[in-house]
């Protein structure tokens, strides 16, 4: 029977837990996850823990922030002045925004903060900082 070798395309089956044991992203409920392998198209952790796998496999593995989303970088906290923010919003921790920079690319951020003129938001990605854990089947390799 084969092996997930590098470049290979393959359909797994993850449900995404943090240290603590919350569930943060499952496919169970859902089609299974397709990504070719070497792309950059899933944090590195998850893509080395698929290589060697055979279908039908099951494992859980840890994946340290430094292979997942990486450490929080403080640099990505932003204070926003609030009329700076749509005049309709009604700014509250945990709401998401979206900017655009100079060359049109779009970031998201999260507000962290909520003060009397302005907001603190957050761009790093949600789970950065985290140690992740992964339950994985594989499905198929294509």
């Amino acid at each position: 029977m084969s092996q997930v070798k590098e470049n290979d395309t393959v359909r797994v089956h993850y449900t995404g837990k943090l240290k603590s044991g919350q569930i943060f992203d499952s496919s169970l409920e859902r089609e299974p996850l397709e990504f070719t392998l070497g792309k950059g198209m899933l944090i590195p952790g998850f893509e080395k823990a698929v290589i060697n796998m055979k279908v039908n496999d099951k494992k859980t593995v840890d994946i340290p922030m430094e292979e997942a989303y990486g450490d929080i970088i403080k640099e990505l906290f932003h204070k926003v002045e609030k009329t700076q923010l749509p005049p309709e919003m009604e700014p509250a921790v945990g709401l998401g925004l979206a900017s655009r920079d100079g060359q049109g690319n779009e970031h998201q951020f999260r507000i962290v903060e909520v003060n009397e003129d302005h907001v603190i938001v957050d761009g790093n990605h949600p789970l950065a900082g985290q140690e992740l854990v992964f339950d994985l089947e594989l499905v198929e390799i294509k």
